[in-house]
């Protein structure tokens, strides 16, 4: 008759690792984060962990399979396993504080879906835009819109919020529209690169620019307000703040929340623009206002 094999009373960590189905590496970072106490080193030097601590890690693998972050693991069994989940009032909190996180990231992957969804419609990069300005661009004639333009939009997009990369984009869509105001925007972008650093901010050349520019943005002004562009664009604004509401906050003061923020990021934006092309924009920004004034 063959006798009952006799089950030792501890086993080395690779045993126990193999029989919660972990790693022994696994176990050292759970000792590191005090889930689990060290055990003494036997006279071979190597630690053995008995029934209690095998049922810990089934309890430490089962939560972390569930998706508790493992500080919360200590935080919930406070260094011994329950014997039922009932029993522990901080296993509750735990495990409402993981059904929130795992319904944001629900929300999460739905957005991901939803960008990856973009993508593949509208193209790659015009995706990757706030879904409110890639629907303003979708009626820009095929090909019109170039690499430069999705780039600003970006750039406007991170500094102004999709709102200001929205009212951008009409601009875009009158180019798109009219080749020779996009020749003249051409024209215009070329004689700005002319003055680079070896160009002083006192030749003649900045201003003619400065002049060249205030005429084009004239001109595309214009443009975008026959196309309607501008009644479209107050449409889109109301339709944002109905949806996006300001509780009891201080118009003036979210205004200027905004414009700090801006200020923000566009301190952290590096620029390639000579002194001369900078004074080139001061100059026409001047035509603009005294035209404004007029």
């Amino acid at each position: 008759m063959h006798s009952f094999p006799v089950p030792p009373r501890h086993v080395p960590i690779g045993d126990a690792a193999a029989f919660v189905g972990t790693t022994p590496r696994a176990i050292r970072h759970y000792h590191q984060l005090g889930l689990l106490p060290e055990q003494e080193r036997g006279s071979d030097g190597r630690r053995r962990y008995g029934s209690a601590d095998i049922t810990r890690l089934l309890w430490i693998r089962r939560m972390a399979d569930a998706g508790v972050a493992l500080e919360d693991v200590r935080e919930a069994f406070d260094g011994a396993a329950p014997s039922t989940l009932g029993d522990d009032g901080a296993v509750a909190d735990v495990l409402g504080r993981l059904e929130e996180r795992l319904a944001e990231q629900e929300a999460e992957l739905r957005r991901k879906r939803a960008a990856v969804r973009r993508m593949r419609a509208r193209g790659s990069r015009l995706g990757l835009l706030d879904d409110i300005v890639a629907r303003r661009l979708e009626d820009a004639p095929a090909g019109s819109l170039r690499s430069d333009d999705l780039d600003t939009l970006l750039v406007t997009e991170r500094i102004l919020g999709p709102l200001g990369a929205f009212a951008q984009a009409g601009r875009f869509l009158a180019l798109a529209g009219d080749p020779a105001l996009r020749a003249a925007s051409d024209r215009v972008d070329a004689a700005e690169r002319a003055l680079d650093d070896t160009v002083s901010v006192d030749d003649p050349r900045v201003a003619q620019v400065a002049a060249e520019r205030h005429a084009f943005e004239t001109a595309l002004m214009r443009a975008v307000e026959e196309s309607g562009q501008l009644e479209e664009d107050e449409a889109a604004f109301d339709a944002w703040d109905a949806q996006h509401p300001a509780q009891d906050v201080d118009v003036a003061a979210a205004a200027g929340g905004r414009a700090t923020k801006a200020a923000a990021v566009i301190r952290r934006l590096p620029y390639d623009l000579s002194p001369a092309q900078l004074r080139a924009m001061e100059l026409a920004l001047q035509l603009g206002l005294a035209a404004d004034g007029a």
